[in-house]
């Protein structure tokens, strides 16, 4: 519900006119942030965080509910669960609220992948849920992505026998931070998930801005075997907090909250719900998140480094050098970027952080490509 309004409202003013907005927005922002000491302190653009967050309004939610840390949650995760199956418009017992994303994406590794279970996946991606179920017996199918970065579904369909447990899609993808053309993204679910189960990862959708880009919870409201997760790190700058949800049928959410462990905390449920009602953070952060990409994209073009186009909040650039040296030159420029994407070694990620930070990054990167 509230993420069409906010998409409708990112396609209306377009990235352009939103940069005008920012001047507004800024307060938004914590009212006192943190100095930046530019020249002392690393600049951390490693982890694809959002250095805005959380919100001045989440802030107040969580010192607000200090005196509620001595309940146990599960009064407030009813709440959190309506309200988050209102947003995505389904039944609460759809929903499977999660310690961060990354809990989902572990309980569903150790589901379809132990006791054999064959996992399909683009290589390079995210790789949470492939590590997890390698380690309860799992094989796991790594398909490189194409020649435009991207997920070469054909291929990957190829691969699906009768031990296949599980297809993962982290869409936008990461480290790429490229999107599946939408229709082929619908085609492949719809056809796949009659075979196995799909898993669509959505941490970053928040930011693709193409027109009517489908959540693949629209597979998940016609009953298909579709798992989608979305997490409250990213565009709404939650990362420390741990806390995301699952989106599935409701006989596939029963079985993975069997295996949900660390769950949420009280003070997580009421970040979570303040972020929800807070519009005017989201379309900052997003509008934030767009400036530092065109920042980066100014500095790489300077460069004449080639780039990928990204859905994201970093940018995937070819530096032409092995990134373990990389990483170790722009560390002595106190700029901290992405960990190694094997294959691709000559490659790096860089998140965009805070405007100012970007800027020092341009900066350090030119010293080091020099």
């Amino acid at each position: 519900m509230k993420t069409i309004d906010r998409r409708k409202w990112l396609r209306t003013v377009g990235l352009s006119g939103g940069f005008a907005m920012l001047g507004g927005l800024e307060a938004l922002a914590f009212e006192t942030p943190e100095i930046l000491d530019l020249k002392n302190k690393p600049i951390r653009l490693s982890a694809n965080e959002n250095p805005y967050g959380p919100s001045e309004r989440v802030r107040k939610a969580i010192t607000n509910n200090f005196n509620m840390a001595c309940r146990y949650p599960s009064l407030a995760l009813a709440e959190l669960v309506q309200m988050i199956a209102e947003k995505e418009g389904v039944s609460k017992d759809h929903i499977v609220v999660t310690g961060g994303s990354g809990e989902g994406l572990c309980a569903a590794g150790l589901i379809y992948g132990m006791a054999g279970g064959e996992i399909i996946a683009a290589d390079p991606t995210f790789q949470q849920i492939l590590r997890y179920a390698e380690v309860h017996g799992s094989f796991v199918h790594r398909v490189p992505v194409d020649k435009d970065m991207n997920h070469d579904l054909d291929a990957m369909e190829k691969r699906i026998t009768s031990k296949t447990s599980l297809v993962y899609i982290c869409n936008p993808n990461n480290p790429t931070g490229t999107i599946i053309e939408k229709n082929k993204l619908r085609d492949f679910c719809n056809s796949v998930s009659r075979r196995t189960v799909v898993f669509s990862d959505e941490a970053y959708y928040d930011f693709i801005t193409e027109p009517d880009y489908p959540s693949m919870v629209e597979l998940v409201k016609e009953g298909n075997n579709v798992i989608v997760s979305k997490t409250f790190s990213k565009v709404y700058g939650m990362a420390g907090l741990r806390i995301g949800y699952l989106v599935t049928r409701p006989d596939i959410a029963t079985r993975l909250k069997s295996s949900v462990m660390a769950r949420t905390n009280m003070l997580a449920i009421a970040a979570a719900k303040e972020a929800l009602q807070d519009d005017e953070f989201y379309k900052f952060s997003i509008l934030k998140a767009a400036e530092g990409k065109k920042l980066i994209y100014r500095t790489l073009d300077d460069l004449g480094l080639e780039y990928v186009k990204s859905h994201t909040n970093f940018v995937f650039f070819k530096s032409g050098r092995h990134i373990d040296g990389l990483i170790a030159d722009m560390k002595k420029e106190n700029v901290s970027i992405g960990r190694p994407f094997p294959p691709f070694y000559e490659w790096a990620r860089i998140s965009t952080g805070k405007i100012e930070e970007v800027e020092q990054f341009g900066k350090a990167l030119k010293r080091v490509m020099s």
